[in-house]
């Protein structure tokens, strides 16, 4: 046998655009397999000579998915910028927005990007593997999930008045007060959205129950782990220190989110525009570490609504004393900090100052440099901007949650593809298990880098001269 390189272009199910290449040996089994993303992000050189205020309108469009995360990243940077702190209600309107955010992107991802690969199959054919495919096999199940990524997008458009890029956080705090009648609303919907995820959190646990040996073996990584985590290392979303553990779960590093240029690096790699952060005094790459949810579990020892905590004891048991290292665990983890987000909804929502009109700090004190960050779904996300004495932004560093698991995804996709494929004959159920070794950690590309152009949806077989020996096609 002729070695090969078998091209998958574009990566599916994902937001943005990626393919992967996998280099055979004479034998079809895998010498390796990289990750490519493919498209390049011109945001942090364009924002330059913007002002810092327009921040929070400018840095949404960098997503459609998760725009409330960059909205709220930029608002909290700029608060620093300026020296103004934001009131208490105005805080704990932005978390709910975020909460907003975390239930309807976790909760797509689960049923409708991930969910064809685990209710209907990796080896389905692809015609059926699709949001489709599962409104056909369960017609039930696929309404909750509409209904769940509704109620998310729902708190969102009752705050901002749209779902997708928002305008209500401000420098200061938000624009807008919440009514006792949206209050009233958005509390209306949370006791489905949890039963929702209890039903997602059984279908998981079955579907891991049943497939245990394929966990067991897919892409099994040992890493550190990095996110947000409240007083006592508690699950935190919006506003806390960052938490870095190593392999074992031993406590590296716990530091101001302003702090974080002392711990973070980042490596460049020649195939592909997405760099890869590491920790500082490791190294790279002794210092590789996960983010996004299973990243947000493993440095957290307790969560501080009571179904959600129920829920991690159960996600711990699974490796006690140490991380979770299971990439297809992100999905399990995924679930939990859903669960946790609608019962801190209830939580905001009950709170007196929810409804106050104390909503914008309009005293300046001015610093000319501030960091937001926050746990966008896919994990931490980082702002940083520095503006001259004007407001004019003269520096703008974005680390953003898929850059911090870039080689996470990478090495995942050359562990999945060894362990999968041995050739002589590779099927698209092997391609798409290469596929959901990317999917798992829920890249938001356009994030990450920006998109520019479109990619077909082919996969090409080469010869190691480079000629096509035999091209594929999806649909």
């Amino acid at each position: 046998m002729v070695a090969q390189k078998v091209t998958i272009e574009p990566v599916t199910r994902i937001e943005g655009h990626a393919k992967v290449t996998i280099h055979l040996k004479d034998d079809g089994s895998v010498e390796h397999a990289y990750l490519h993303v493919n498209e390049f992000r011109g945001f942090e050189k364009f924002c330059e000579g913007r002002m810092v205020f327009e921040m929070p309108s400018i840095t949404p469009r960098i997503c459609g998915i998760c725009p409330v995360s960059h909205h709220l990243a930029a608002a909290k940077a700029a608060d620093e910028v300026y020296g103004a702190p934001a009131p208490r209600p105005a805080q704990l309107l932005r978390e709910l927005m975020h909460m907003g955010q975390v239930i309807q992107s976790h909760g797509m991802h689960f049923f409708e990007l991930a969910g064809p690969d685990l209710l209907l199959g990796f080896d389905a054919d692809p015609a059926v593997r699709n949001v489709v495919g599962l409104i056909q096999s369960n017609a039930g199940l696929a309404l909750k999930a509409v209904n769940l990524r509704k109620f998310g997008q729902e708190i969102i458009s009752t705050l901002a008045g749209r779902r997708v890029h928002p305008n209500f956080a401000v420098v200061g705090g938000v624009n807008k007060a919440l009514s006792a009648e949206g209050r009233d609303y958005i509390l209306s919907g949370v006791d489905e959205a949890i039963a929702t995820l209890q039903l997602g959190l059984k279908i998981m646990k079955d579907w891991a129950a049943a497939n245990q040996e394929d966990i067991n073996k897919f892409a099994v990584l040992q890493s550190g782990y990095l996110g947000l985590v409240k007083p006592g290392n508690a699950l935190e979303l919006y506003n806390g220190q960052i938490r870095l553990i190593d392999r074992s779960g031993a406590e590296l590093e716990l530091f101001e989110d302003s702090s974080y240029l002392d711990y973070i690096a980042e490596h460049v790699e020649p195939w592909t525009y997405l760099k890869f952060p590491y920790y500082k005094k490791l190294g790279w790459p002794e210092g590789v570490y996960r983010v996004g949810p299973l990243g947000r579990l493993n440095v957290s020892d307790r969560i501080s609504t009571p179904l959600a905590n129920e829920a991690l004891k159960e996600f711990k048991a699974l490796n006690p004393g140490h991380p979770v290292e299971q990439t297809l665990y992100f999905h399990y983890a995924r679930l939990i900090e859903a669960l946790y987000a609608v019962e801190q909804v209830r939580v905001l929502l009950e709170d007196p100052d929810i409804l106050s009109t104390d909503i914008i700090n309009t005293r300046h004190d001015y610093k000319g440099e501030g960091v937001g960050v926050i746990e966008a779904p896919r994990g931490t996300l980082i702002h940083d901007y520095k503006a001259d004495e004007h407001g004019q932004l003269t520096k703008v560093n974005l680390i953003v949650a898929t850059g911090h698991n870039n080689w996470a995804m990478s090495t995942a996709v050359d562990s999945v593809a060894k362990t999968y494929i041995k050739g002589p004959e590779i099927s698209e159920g092997l391609l798409n298990r290469v596929e959901a070794a990317v999917r798992a950690h829920d890249p938001c590309l356009s994030c990450s880098t920006h998109a520019v152009g479109q990619m077909p949806i082919v996969v090409d077989i080469l010869d190691p001269d480079g000629n096509t020996v035999r091209q594929l096609r999806r649909g």
